[in-house]
This record gives C-alpha cells, structure tokens and sequence, in this order.
C-alpha cells in the first residue's frame, strides 16, 4: 500500500524493476512542487488517488504495442541519445522476462499502481524511464500514458516554435529546458510558402505547400513526440492555408482560409489525433482568411480575419457549438487593428491574424502597435486595455511575434529588432495573479523573427 507521498528514487526504482537497465540515474519523482500545470487533486496521497477513477481498463491490451522508429523525444537532448545507446537490448530480451514485465512494470506495487505513478511523473523523465527495459519503452511508446494522463487532468505545456526554416525547438517551461526536433525534410517550396501549426494530442502538426511532379499542392507534416520523427501524407478533405484553428486535448478544428486558386473559404473539418482522421463540419456564416482560432468554455471560435467579395476586414467572430454542431455570429469580436494600421492605407493582408489567447475560459489580444494586452468582457462583448506587453516584443505589423496561452498563463514570444542573429525572449505572466507583470523565463540567442508557435498540452 501507497501512502502519504508517493516518491520513487532513482535507487528504489531500480531495484525494483528488472535489472536489464544499464542506466545508474533515474529520476521519477512524484512530487508536484513547482509544476503548476498539473493541477490534481489530492496529490499527497497516492493511495487516495487510486480510489479515483483512473480509466486503466485498457492498458494491458494497449501495454505492448510499440512505434518500429527510433528515438523518444521526452525530456531532453540526452534522453534523446539514450534511446540509441538501447536499441541493441529489445534483440536479448527473453520472451518469458518480457511477459513478466508487461504485467506488472513495478511488480511490489502493481501494473495499475505502477501507471498511476507514471502519469504523474514530468514527461520530461519520460526519456529515461524508456531506458529501463522493454516494458516501459513500449508503455511509453504506445501513447496510453498521454491517454490516460489527459483522462485524469494531468497536463504539462510544452513551447513549440521556428525560428529558423524547417528547424523546430522545444522549451519546458518548469524545468527551463530547450530541446531540438529533428530538421524536417521538405522541399524549397515548402520552406518558402506560408505555413500554419498546430499542437494536437501528441503531434506538432505543420502545413504547408509542396510542389511535387511540376504541381503545387497543400502537404501536412506531423511530428509525433512517441517517436521524434516527422512524417507526411495526411491531407484535409479540403486542403487548405492561411486558417484559423485551435485544440482541445486530443481534437482540432481548422476552419476557413484559402485553397490553391486563392479563394476564401468558409469551410472547416476537425482532425482527431487519436485516430489520424478528419470530419468535415457545417460551414461558417462567412467565408474568411488569416483569421484566429481559439476553444473558449468548450465551444470553438473563429476570430476576425479577412472575407467578402472586397477581401475587408472582417470584425465579427463565429461560435461553434460542438454538441448542436451550428454556427452562431458574434458583432465586434475581433480586437481593433494595430495603430499603425489604423492611420495608414494598409492593406489588410499586411497585418497579420488576430494575436489572441484563450487562459482560464477568459479571452486576451495582443495589440503589437499600442504594445498592449486586451481582456474580452464576454458579457457587454467589447474589448478592454489591461496592461502592457513585454518592452522588447517587436514584430512587424503583428508578423514575427507569438502570444499564446500556456497552462495558467500567458506567453510572449520574441525579440528586439536586429539584422542577422539576435535572440529571443520568453516571457509569461499569470493573469490569476493580477495586472500584467512579466517575468522573463528564458532568452536564447537565435533569429529573432518566430515563423510559427504552437503550445502542446499532454
């Protein structure tokens, strides 16, 4: 029996599991000190949570099941190496050893038991719990902890942003790592056409456009963190560029954009990660491009934008009830242009999308020319100042800058104006905590101008 905290040491964990791991360092700590995300109720008593309704029905069918590629990406540039140094182990591995640790992982505790820890384990120790053996490899590969982590409110938000093209980076916001994805392989096209992200689930989702055999097409890249790997050849039931779009655990939906002739669409279809498939929705009330996309008290938004036969600005936001599957219009819903654009004759596809986040249900915009944040009043819908944005976010008519939500708090990402290499800036701040006040998480030398951003909740 588990009782009061529940702490496994590097050296009990060891000792505790088959000794086919060469590893001497572990970490696997089931303290939730500092990791503000993960927000569970009762996390001092493990044998109070295994009262709770934990969803473990599947995991012995979905145990064993591993991805045939190599190189976990779960903490880490080391965790990553580490996945090498064990390849050669999964050949001398004993049929009857393996049985044995598919069923119970941590045998003095139990296979559920063993589960209900690791979920509440940081992702980023998931790297070197893969190294152990075989049996947590596959666990970890399989994506059932991901599963049931997102079952059971345990969320931890990883950065995902580009800087440079075709190159990807990762920052943990609680242990205040930097991480390299590997370089995608995509042709010039892809890397010279304009390209949205999206974090879903367990996957980094790019796209783009390509051109194959002397014909251009729409082309979606799809990084797994269960393999760190990229793949390509998923497609939309209309593909699309230039939409808003937004997640919700394992869900997506992109709505709107343009297709390959340039004509704006008021189309949208939802992706589930779990599955790889998209469902064509009902249609929005008005066609759109370059808009934003949010999820707000479970129902998705789609946010300003671009629309109408004279390509104008367009004000109004779009409800999408999921349950009743209908489309509702809302006036006044997308923030007010930037200032410069406001006072010039700007074209209105020189500013980028709306800058919006979503934190706790309650909405925020990033005005890059006044160099503030807005809150949205739901109920009197219009929009009001609450603070300022970080000093040195610079970005070129909203180009170059992102402001997303991140857990609990909201994140700005970017950096002064400089020509050739500069560096960026993270900063975050809580709006639970009061008016904006930035606290700088992180800087790294790097092009200051961010391409794409996504954050992945898992």
């Amino acid at each position: 029996m588990l009782e009061g905290r529940c702490l496994l040491t590097s050296r009990e964990i060891t000792s505790l599991c088959h000794p086919e791991s060469k590893w001497s360092y572990m970490t696997c700590m089931i303290d939730l000190n500092g990791k503000r995300p993960l927000e569970i109720d009762g996390d001092d008593d493990c044998h109070h949570q295994r009262n709770k309704s934990l969803k473990l029905s599947n995991s012995r069918k979905t145990a064993g099941t591993s991805r045939e590629q190599s190189d976990d990406d779960q903490g880490s540039d080391d965790n990553l190496q580490s996945e090498d140094n064990h390849q050669a182990d999964d050949h001398q591995q004993s049929n009857a050893g393996h049985s044995s640790d598919l069923d119970s992982l941590i045998q003095p505790i139990g296979r559920d038991n063993s589960i209900s820890c690791l979920i509440r384990c940081s992702r980023s120790d998931y790297g070197s719990i893969a190294s152990l053996n075989q049996s947590f490899r596959s666990l970890i590969r399989s994506g059932e902890l991901y599963r049931l982590r997102r079952l059971n409110g345990v969320i931890e938000h990883w950065v995902y942003f580009s800087c440079h093209l075709l190159e990807w980076e990762a920052f943990d916001p609680i242990r205040r790592r930097w991480m390299h994805l590997p370089r995608m392989t995509s042709n010039e096209c892809f890397m010279c056409s304009d390209k949205e992200s999206l974090a879903v689930g367990t996957e980094l989702l790019v796209f783009g456009r390509e051109l194959t055999a002397h014909h251009i097409s729409h082309v979606i890249y799809r990084y797994s963190i269960l393999t760190n790997s990229w793949s390509s050849g998923m497609r939309m039931n209309a593909p699309r560029c230039l939409f808003g779009s937004a997640s919700l655990g394992e869900i997506a939906i992109l709505a709107g954009g343009s297709d390959l002739e340039g004509n704006i669409l008021s189309s949208a279809e939802m992706y589930n990660s779990e599955t790889q498939t998209w469902k064509v929705l009902p249609s929005m009330k008005n066609p759109r491009k370059m808009c934003s996309g949010v999820f707000m008290d479970g129902k998705f938004y789609v946010i300003g934008g671009i629309g109408g036969s004279d390509s104008k600005v367009l004000t109004c936001g779009e409800e999408y009830d999921l349950e009743t599957e209908t489309w509702t219009e809302i006036p006044n819903m997308s923030p007010a242009r930037g200032g410069a654009a406001r006072g010039t004759e700007m074209p209105a596809s020189a500013e980028a999308p709306p800058l919006v986040a979503v934190v706790n249900n309650e909405l925020y915009a990033a005005d890059y020319a006044d160099m503030e944040v807005r809150k949205y009043d739901k109920e009197r819908r219009l929009w009001f100042t609450i603070g300022r944005l970080p000093e040195r976010a610079n970005s070129m008519n909203g180009w170059g800058l992102a402001f997303r939500a991140c857990g609990d708090r909201l994140i700005v990402i970017g950096g002064p104006k400089a020509s050739g290499e500069g560096f960026i800036e993270l900063n975050s701040w809580v709006p639970s905590e009061g008016p904006p006040q930035w606290n700088l998480l992180a800087r790294k030398q790097s092009a200051n101008f961010v391409y794409n951003c996504a954050v992945m909740g898992c």
